[in-house]
């Protein structure tokens, strides 16, 4: 699916069912509308809120029967993420993609056990690190025997409480580690801490974000929506409004068409 502009997409967090499919059968239209391969996501578990009173999910094994559901109910491949080793096998007998977050994309062990499953292994990069860095990274899921690998730009910390989108990124991070390079159009977004000890948010950057990384030539879109973000348990102040996700996309297509008819970065 990563040989091809692909789109990861869904809710921060697994929410009841009825949620993540109303979220899945609008990303299931989009798919079929443009063409364009979707990938719904969503966590079973945010192991890493700013706090300890946040909620985390529906945990992995209802979590799992509820990505199963919307595979059942709308054929999408499926993106989950996994916080610690033993987490990979059960994780990857159901999902396509497994993700490390950008907090743990340096954990052996993790990306080890990830690669192993034989499924596509998808690496955010670290708030704190170069493009060049992740290239260990990266071989580590793919020598253990990954399906696939990519890595995610998420934004670079700037001082205190802001991240930076640095738009070289995504040809320096496919010449350190021959991986496609995708962009996380909603958490490079976030202002860490910002939100009463918790991380804000400054989502009316994200479509311009997200236009002018397809135009630097990044290689798919990672962009997490939810019908109202005030609502989400998780990321809710820099998540994209699910109405607003398909003229965005229709951006993204045109932006592509543009460079291809010109020979723009890739």
């Amino acid at each position: 699916m990563f040989d091809r502009f692909v789109l990861v997409a869904g809710p921060c967090q697994l929410e009841e069912d009825a949620l993540n499919l109303e979220v899945a059968e609008a990303l299931a239209i989009l798919a079929r509308d443009t063409g364009m391969p979707v990938v719904f996501k969503a966590s079973f578990d945010k192991a890493n809120r700013s706090r300890l009173d946040a909620p985390r999910g529906p945990g992995l094994e209802a979590g799992l029967r509820r990505l199963e559901r919307v595979r059942a109910e709308t054929g999408l491949p499926l993106l989950t993420d996994i916080h610690e080793p033993q987490q990979a096998d059960p994780v990857g007998a159901v999902v396509d993609v497994i993700q490390i977050p950008a907090f743990l994309c340096r954990q052996t062990d993790l990306l080890v056990a990830a690669g192993r499953t034989g499924r596509a292994v998808n690496v955010k990069k670290g708030q704190w690190m170069a493009p060049e860095e992740m290239a260990g990274a990266i071989e580590k899921a793919r020598v253990s025997g990954a399906a696939a690998v990519t890595v995610t730009e998420r934004g670079t910390s700037h001082g205190y409480g802001d991240l930076v989108v640095d738009m070289r990124s995504f040809a320096r991070l496919r010449q350190a580690t021959g991986a496609p390079a995708i962009f996380d159009g909603t958490h490079s977004v976030q202002r860490p801490g910002k939100a009463e000890g918790s991380s804000g948010g400054d989502p009316q950057h994200i479509p311009a974000l997200v236009r002018a990384a397809v135009a630097a030539g990044c290689d798919g879109l990672f962009i997490e929506t939810h019908p109202d973000p005030s609502r989400a348990p998780s990321d809710g102040t820099n998540m994209l409004p699910l109405d607003r996700l398909p003229a965005l996309i229709d951006d993204v297509r045109r932006i592509r068409e543009a460079l291809a008819a010109g020979e723009g970065p890739r």
